[in-house]
């Protein structure tokens, strides 16, 4: 597979696919408080605090990675999210190992009070949608086993993502 950046001109100009085994390894977030957003990424969703650096930033993981989400008021203190029509981060993503992990997230979200602004299930995947206290967008999903992933019915190659929306009930039944 191939993409094709547009060049200055507006025609495309082919270039190498990245390599398949590379990732995204953390997003880092500006907070207004850390405080806050450490009660919302450890106490809420269950990340483990691996390292902090006082009121300015931390650093958060699941299983004991270096960090998978810093958060730090270096420039945020105090500070209000930007207004919409702005560009910037749109959501971060949390991937669950499955459904049963992914609901008992959502659980966990709904008993602090956090509420749910989206349930979407996209065919490759079930996801929710909420922000955190710093009003930053914040997916928590599962992706279905790739032989699930729904298709193209003319043959084509690649998937065949949609939007539906997801039983929130026959999720949370995942936990009882």
């Amino acid at each position: 597979m191939t993409s094709e950046p547009q060049a200055a001109s507006g025609e495309r100009r082919a270039s190498p696919a990245i390599d398949p085994r590379v990732g995204i390894g953390h997003v880092h977030l500006k907070v207004s408080d850390l405080d806050r957003a450490l009660d919302f990424y450890v106490a809420v969703l269950g990340f483990e605090l691996q390292q902090r650096f006082g009121p300015q930033a931390a650093f958060v993981s699941a299983g004991g990675y270096h960090h998978h989400i810093g958060l730090n008021t270096w420039q945020s203190a105090g500070g209000a999210p930007p207004p919409p029509g702005r560009t910037g981060l749109f959501h971060l993503a949390i991937l669950y190992p499955d459904r049963a992990t992914l609901a008992d997230a959502v659980r966990r979200v709904l008993a602090a009070g956090v509420a749910l602004e989206g349930a979407s299930d996209h065919g490759v995947s079930e996801a929710i949608y909420l922000r955190d206290p710093d009003d930053n967008g914040v997916e928590l999903y599962r992706d279905r086993p790739r032989e699930e992933w729904p298709r193209p019915r003319d043959g084509e190659d690649g998937i065949a993502m949609f939007t539906a929306p997801l039983d929130l009930h026959s999720l949370l039944a995942e936990t009882s």
